[in-house]
């Protein structure tokens, strides 16, 4: 019995490991196509590109309010976040119950999927 539950772990952990990867490389594509439809409007993903909102590039980790040669919100500056994945994934659900004053007139991106999606993507852009 045991050798049989050895085998199935061996043979499960081969079928699907090759699929792990390709999970992480939908979930970016979706991702970029969630950006592409709610963010890119008003942000770039290109380093150094602010739009009407900062440049995304890079926004993973980075401190709230410091993206360069973009003049932010004096509430986001001051707001003293530091862009996670679990802080983003607040922020983007509903952005003014996290930074009351922000300049951001996004409403928020309600499905929890999308935004783990688009946080994936934006962990790429370094």
């Amino acid at each position: 019995m045991k050798t049989r539950l050895y085998l199935f772990a061996i043979a499960a952990t081969v079928v699907l490991a090759p699929a792990l990867p390709a999970n992480a490389q939908d979930a970016t594509s979706a991702g970029a196509q969630v950006f592409k439809t709610n963010c890119a409007v008003c942000h770039s993903a290109v380093s150094g590109q602010n739009r009407i909102g900062p440049s995304l590039f890079g926004v993973v980790g980075r401190k709230s309010g410091t993206a360069p040669n973009y003049t932010y919100s004096d509430a986001m500056k001051n707001s003293c976040l530091t862009w996670t994945p679990a802080q983003l994934d607040t922020y983007l659900a509903n952005p003014k119950s996290v930074v009351a004053n922000t300049k951001m007139t996004f409403l928020g991106l309600k499905n929890p999927d999308d935004r783990k999606a688009l946080i994936a993507y934006l962990e790429t852009l370094k």
